[in-house]
């Protein structure tokens, strides 16, 4: 996913982090993850197609073993402005996890 996002969008910044930990998977899956893109591609772009972008270029693992991303794509200013800061993903909400 790193190689494919940094030849895709010209990142600033780029973290992906696994997150299945967190959701009703078996110990060791690669399914969810948190995905935070910073790059001056998103200048004049809204939110959904900056999505729309992340998803194109990741299409084979969303196709595949990947079920979920958790989007935070951003503009050097708008990272700016968040302080370098992303929202926490919660935890699973998934059968195994209500209470």
């Amino acid at each position: 996913m790193i190689t494919k996002l940094t030849s895709g969008v010209a990142p600033n910044v780029l973290e992906v982090s696994n997150e299945s930990h967190k959701h009703s998977v078996p110990p060791g899956s690669e399914s969810h993850f948190k995905v935070v893109v910073i790059s001056q591609d998103f200048n004049g772009i809204r939110l959904v197609q900056r999505h729309q972008m992340i998803y194109s270029i990741l299409a084979d693992e969303l196709a595949g073993s990947v079920h979920a991303l958790a989007l935070h794509t951003y503009t050097p200013d708008e990272w700016i402005e968040k302080r370098n800061e992303t929202p926490e993903s919660p935890n699973c909400l998934g059968s195994k996890n209500r209470t």
